[in-house]
């Protein structure tokens, strides 16, 4: 290609090597500088002190300016005027060289740069003590790419980037420019067609809607949670209490007007009262950007970018900041099993399926309308990995719940026979999607945070250590336990006994993982009702079902997580576009609820048996598990020093008077929760504080008390002085 067919092809933005026209160059023995300004009717080129040193030629009216460097000169600026009359100084993109070294360019090759984040999307750098941003994405197969903003004008023709032909990276240092500027890339696909506008598949921030630019932002937030980093281990405790408050943040509480509470205000306002109702944890749904409200964040559109929706990353480090402060640990919700089809997000990015798979048996979710992970390919697991990595080391988060497993795992997930291809050896396993997880789980873990899995099948192990071939997740929604118990309850206690094996099924399997119990936003929506919607019976017998029901929970085996407005047991299905209906806690029956979830948090906290052995058959003993007829169940609760809690539960209306209970020793036992208390809103039928054991054998030992249980209720003892 001649030198003009080359300037023009650099002219009209199609030129696949900018760097090697613009900029500084040696042309014979002549040094000579290139730039391309469209918007500039004059440039001229000026030393470090500002002194002019040469005024530029225009060679092509598109705005193309050439000028020979003076001798001796190693350095120069541009002094730009524009058409309107204005004029500033800058320094040429195009005089610097690549900021990313041998080793970042292999190992982003690779597909192991587990900073990823630090290599690529928009970073605010100093580069020869000139301030302003790199930017750097992964577009293999485009034939141009510019990076264009409001600073350029958004014109692609201003800063095409450089590639790294051996991983596919552009790159360009823009300076000038830093926190708050706007940005897309522009591309052109392999045949020189120009794409969609793309945001940066790693941007920190985004603005808001109408528009959907990638913002420019270098955190300069000042950490206060030392000590509480430096307690987490890469080993989990699975013996401590976990007791989850899952919040949805644009829905917990708003403002006048139905306006959203900012991190920071969520900071205050949620944060103290998750440390007052005694939650261990709180798990966010996903906070990572997303462009639809109704997808509640399950279809991510940034996976390096907390939504912009709350306020800014820092906003949001405040916030965790702030739960650390109050003892309380953050798990987010994060979505590596999909992502959107929206134009400007990872779709088909550079022109072909560089992030999805081109197979739509492979790379689509039909159920859903989205788009599905090539975990395959090394440099998405890379993608995925460092923005797990990014949530817990930039952000301080403590644990990670992996969404829609399952969809991952199997490769005729809600597929009809024909639309899934099965893997090398003919099963529906997805092996790429399993290494990946393990993969991912021995990361999070080596990072000192925790993992958990919302699986609803059978798979083997997936709580179980990669080493001892399992899938490595700390731990595993109990789906089972969920769906079957919550179907028991909504039966008419007259029918409960026909059903009784719904509410003991779970212990034949509940030591296979490390279950928690999940009363998610997945119960409470899309026509299901709330929890006490499924409650039957008139107003008082559905408030003690769902006492009864919640304090039944909190004694099972299993960690324990509530959706925000369960304690205020609310008629109506969580509503996305609304507050909680926090007026209800002027009733007392809706009170009463929220005080003996409160009270259970903080007898579970302080109550080893309750937590320490949740995931060992030593810490769970069967009492009677087989009085149908009644409705009763009761079991032992035991922690590894000798510790125990006896739980029993009345599940019909019928008061159960010198109801006989087999016990471990002959002594004191101590009612020490009674969900049927005046102060939740129950009857306050119970046995007045102490109960003595008696030597007579009940459910095949030698000691046994004589209890009243009241209807509906759950009574919780402990052994006494």
């Amino acid at each position: 290609m001649s030198t003009t067919d080359n300037l023009e092809t650099l002219a009209a933005g199609r030129h696949h090597d900018p760097f090697a026209i613009l900029g500084l160059h040696h042309d014979g023995k002549t040094r000579v500088v290139r730039t391309f300004q469209p918007q500039a009717q004059a440039v001229a080129l000026i030393d470090a002190d500002g002194i002019e040193m040469a005024q530029m030629e225009r060679v092509l009216d598109d705005g193309l300016f050439v000028a020979k460097m003076p001798a001796r000169k190693r350095r120069y600026r541009l002094r730009i005027t524009n058409h309107d009359g204005s004029r500033y100084d800058t320094e040429d993109p195009y005089r610097f060289g690549s900021s990313l070294g041998e080793l970042d360019l292999y190992l982003l090759g690779e597909g192991s740069d587990i900073r990823i984040y630090d290599k690529l999307g928009a970073q605010v750098r100093t580069i020869d003590g000139v301030a302003g941003t790199r930017f750097a994405v992964w577009a293999p197969n485009a034939s141009r790419v510019s990076v264009i903003g409001d600073f350029n004008d958004w014109d692609g023709r201003r800063h095409m980037m450089r590639l790294h032909p051996g991983n596919g990276i552009w790159e360009i240092f823009v300076p000038d420019i830093g926190n708050g500027r706007k940005y897309k890339f522009e591309m052109l696909d392999r045949d020189g067609n120009l794409l969609p506008l793309k945001g940066d598949p790693f941007a920190r921030y985004n603005e808001p809607p109408p528009g959907n630019a990638s913002v420019v932002y270098d955190s300069g937030y000042d950490w206060q949670d030392g000590d509480w980093m430096q307690q987490r281990a890469t080993t989990p405790d699975l013996d401590t209490p976990i007791s989850i408050y899952e919040v949805h943040l644009g829905s917990w509480r708003r403002k006048d007007h139905n306006q959203y509470l900012g991190y920071r205000e969520l900071a205050e306002e949620l944060v103290d009262y998750v440390s007052e109702m005694g939650f261990t944890h709180i798990e966010l749904l996903p906070v990572s950007e997303h462009p639809f409200d109704g997808s509640w964040g399950y279809q991510p559109i940034g996976m390096f970018a907390p939504t912009y929706r709350f306020g800014d990353p820092d906003d949001f480090r405040y916030f965790v900041d702030r739960c650390h402060e109050k003892g309380i640990g953050v798990i987010v919700d994060w979505v590596p099993a999909h992502f959107p089809r929206d134009e400007h997000g990872l779709r088909r990015f550079d022109g072909t399926a560089l992030y999805e798979h081109e197979d739509p048996r492979k790379g689509e979710h039909a159920d859903w309308g989205t788009l599905v992970f090539n975990f395959g390919r090394r440099e998405v697991v890379n993608y995925l990995m460092g923005s797990a990595v990014y949530w817990i080391d930039e952000f301080h988060i403590d644990a990670l719940r992996v969404d829609a497993v399952a969809s991952m795992l199997y490769l005729d997930y809600s597929r009809e026979d024909g639309d899934w291809v099965a893997n090398e050896f003919g099963g529906n396993e997805n092996l790429e999607a399993v290494a990946f997880l393990r993969q991912l789980n021995a990361v999070v873990h080596l990072h000192g945070a925790t993992s958990f899995a919302e699986e609803s099948t059978a798979w083997p192990g997936v709580s179980r250590p990669v080493d001892q071939d399992g899938l490595g997740f700390t731990y595993k929604w109990n789906m089972g336990w969920m769906n079957d118990t919550l179907a028991y309850m909504s039966e008419d206690p007259v029918h409960r006994k026909f059903h009784h094996d719904k509410m003991t099924f779970g212990l034949v399997y509940a030591f296979n993982e490390n279950f928690v119990l999940p009363l998610s936003h997945d119960e409470v929506v899309h026509g299901k009702g709330s929890l006490l919607g499924r409650m039957p019976g008139d107003e008082w017998q559905r408030f003690a079902n769902l006492r009864a029901y919640l304090a039944n929970m909190y004694a099972h085996p299993g960690k324990k997580l509530l959706f925000m407005g369960s304690e205020l047991a609310p008629y109506n299905e969580w509503n996305h576009d609304q507050s909680l209906d926090w007026h209800l806690l002027q009733y007392d029956f809706h009170r009463g609820v929220q005080n003996l979830v409160r009270d259970m948090n903080t007898l579970y906290r302080g109550t080893p048996a309750l937590f320490e052995r949740d995931f060992v058959a030593e810490g769970f003993e069967w009492i009677d598990w087989n009085d149908r007829d009644a409705s009763m169940l009761s079991w032992i609760r035991r922690d590894a020093h000798g510790g125990y809690v006896i739980c029993v539960t009345n599940f019909t209306p019928v008061a159960r008077y010198d109801y006989r209970v087999g016990v471990p020793e002959l002594r004191q036992y101590v009612e020490v929760l009674n969900s049927d208390a005046e102060a939740y809103g129950g009857s306050n039928l119970g046995n007045g504080g102490t109960l003595h054991a008696d030597a007579v054998e009940q459910h095949g030992r030698p000691y046994s008390i004589s209890m009243t249980i009241p209807p509906l209720a759950t009574v919780w003892l402990q052994p006494g002085e």
